[in-house]
């Protein structure tokens, strides 16, 4: 069983690193505010994550112009699609292990 948990990426044991990454594996790329709307965080708070899931290359920012103003969107790597995807084959692992 430890190995199984080892497997599991220590990246997204947080629970708003997880539902960025949820919300980015779903969508093409997700805007600032829908997150902080959807995960109920503060912009600190929100900022804080998405800057270690982009330092490790997870996420990328996407910005664009709409009219005159810049609109900020973030989007999944695919190193972070590869890296989800095994952390969420790793959880899947662990469940059916301890399903009895």
């Amino acid at each position: 069983m430890k190995d199984l948990i080892d497997k599991l990426n220590k990246s997204f044991e947080n629970r708003i690193r997880l539902g960025i990454m949820s919300a980015l594996m779903v969508n093409d790329a997700v805007d600032f505010l829908s997150l902080k709307e959807l995960l109920n965080v503060t912009d600190g708070n929100l900022a804080s994550h998405i800057t270690a899931l982009e330092k490790i290359d997870y996420i990328a920012i996407k910005k664009e112009f709409v009219g005159k103003k810049t609109k900020t969107s973030y989007v999944v790597t695919s190193l972070g699609r590869k890296e989800f995807n095994m952390h969420l084959n790793a959880l899947e692992k662990l469940v059916k292990h301890n399903k009895k």
